[in-house]
């Protein structure tokens, strides 16, 4: 099985050149078997290390168990796995067998991976043993599921049994480029959740473009992501990016707090940290804040939401590093737009990543003027195939060669695009869009602000204006008094147009599993 070759291109867009016989597993384990790699440590998780030698024989025994209990090339297999070397191990046996691996976000319900399962027809499920009661309730009633795989000590079928009783030799599935890989099933924000078909070439093609040309990574880096491998942000960061180089991935179960990433910077000392904005705001906010000196990083990213410009340049104060704010999604895998390094311009998203192409279109279709907010729409070799079994959405979003982001934006004279909002979350004050991430950042400017959320609200007169949901920061009240200071701060900031004509406090805001702030839900209370 032929695997894809490149020279190593830090900050230029780099030739991909991928052979139309072409499997990703193959090509992400053998790649570092060739260069010597075998014995240098591929993964670092809560109970050890795992050279890439050792991985490798994981992913043959994971191929060849998956082929042994009844499942084939193109069969689909949900896994729903907290972060540790069992999720590379299954989801790159799959796709080396063929078979077609759905990375599954943990933290569901039972009604969700009800849905997934019934939609996407899996044959079987590969479930970590603490995740097993929310899915204990539905399995007997699936009509496709034959087999229950637990990473764990107890359950009917374990993992590691299936594995401990396989041949760790096994020769990759004839797949090409074209052919479906994996799935991830995007947001369920606005209706059901969307089985995203995902290509071969797509993963070794986000590696290439951000991975390599946008973060420089290199065979001596290690890294953490916060964002954990079933989000397609942290599919990248945690696994591909690492393994297409050589270096070192370091995975945790539990849920990212700053304590618990504080612990692994400190420990492990990785030089690339991947967060989203809601954790470097927690972080900063932290009595525990770690000193410049007790870290090793080079880099951090963010992704998944906006980075608001003030937390940003303080994070850069403190460590004297840049976070590389950047936007990606389920439908392009990775990201495709971003800051880079030594050309960080926060309060915006920066520039597009070498590879991929932009456009800005207003509600007509037609590309927007200069300094207008139009919809962010994507070119580039990573748009999913599809959603599955969701013919009008398929053709909605993926027209051609573009995809639809769902994002508003403007892009100003030196090309740095500015983040304004989802399409549904933009409001109109008085004939005006107003972005409301342009009002949170506002509000998160102020000394007593930790997060700060806006939604459109209607007043007396039905007219829509600005309302702001704010958790505040440890140990300050919650008073009318500071309610209208930070009106009054807004005001400062912007045009007075724009400023929350209501704010409620709250002890935290509803958000997703990957830390992005679900508004939807703010606006339906």
């Amino acid at each position: 099985m032929p695997e894809l070759s490149s020279a190593d291109h830090h900050q230029s867009p780099p030739e991909l050149l991928i052979p139309r016989d072409y499997n990703a597993a193959y090509d992400l384990i053998e790649r570092n078997l060739r260069a010597g790699r075998g014995d240098k440590t591929a993964i670092i998780d809560d109970k050890g290390s795992y050279s890439y030698a050792e991985l490798a024989r994981r992913v043959d025994r994971a191929a060849n168990a998956l082929t042994t209990i009844g499942l084939a090339q193109e069969d689909r297999i949900m896994v729903c796995l907290h972060d540790s070397v069992d999720f590379p191990t299954v989801f790159l046996g799959a796709i080396k067998a063929g078979i077609l691996p759905i990375a599954t976000n943990t933290l569901l319900t039972s009604k969700d991976y009800d849905f997934m399962l019934g939609d996407s027809r899996a044959k079987a499920l590969v479930v970590s043993e603490a995740l097993w009661p929310v899915f204990a309730p539905i399995v007997a009633k699936q009509k496709f599921l034959r087999r229950v795989i637990i990473s764990g000590d107890q359950g009917e079928l374990l993992l590691k049994d299936l594995l401990a009783g396989a041949a760790d030799q096994f020769e990759s599935a004839p797949t090409t480029c074209d052919d479906p890989c994996f799935w991830l099933y995007s947001s369920g924000s606005t209706g059901t959740p969307k089985g995203t078909v995902h290509l071969h070439s797509h993963l070794i093609a986000t590696a290439e473009l951000y991975g390599r040309a946008i973060l420089g990574i290199r065979d001596t880096d290690v890294v953490y992501s916060a964002a954990k491998l079933f989000f397609a942000y942290g599919l990248g960061n945690g696994l591909t990016f690492p393994m297409s180089v050589g270096a070192t991935a370091i995975l945790m179960a539990e849920r990212p707090t700053p304590a618990s990433a504080f612990e692994r910077l400190k420990k492990h000392r990785p030089s690339i940290f991947y967060g989203v904005p809601t954790l470097y705001a927690a972080m900063l906010a932290s009595p525990d804040l770690p000193k410049r000196e007790e870290l090793a990083l080079r880099v951090c990213t963010s992704a998944g939401e906006a980075l608001p410009a003030d937390i940003g340049r303080r994070f850069s104060e403190h460590f004297g590093i840049e976070i590389l704010d950047g936007i990606g999604s389920t439908e392009m895998l990775h990201i495709f737009l971003s800051n880079r390094p030594g050309d960080v311009r926060y309060g915006t998203t920066g520039k597009a990543v070498p590879g991929y192409e932009l456009r800005l279109v207003g509600e007509t279709g037609d590309a927007v003027a200069a300094g207008e907010i139009g919809e962010l729409q994507i070119g580039g070799p990573t748009s999913a195939l599809m959603y599955w079994n969701n013919r009008e959405k398929t053709k909605n979003t993926f027209m051609g060669p573009w995809t639809r982001s769902g994002d508003k934006y403007v892009v100003d004279a030196d090309g740095y695009y500015a983040y304004c909002g989802r399409s549904d979350d933009m409001l109109k004050v008085s004939g005006i869009y107003v972005s409301p991430f342009e009002v949170e950042g506002a509000l998160m400017t102020h000394p007593a602000v930790l997060e700060a959320a806006v939604v459109p609200h209607t007043d007396v007169d039905e007219l829509v204006k600005p309302k702001a949901y704010v958790v505040l920061k440890q140990g300050i009240d919650a008073t009318e008094k500071l309610a209208e200071e930070l009106k009054q701060h807004v005001k400062k900031t912007l045009a007075p147009y724009k400023y929350p004509r209501w704010i409620e406090f709250q002890e935290e805001l509803p958000k997703t599993a990957t830390g992005k702030i679900q508004r939807f839900k703010l606006r339906a209370s």
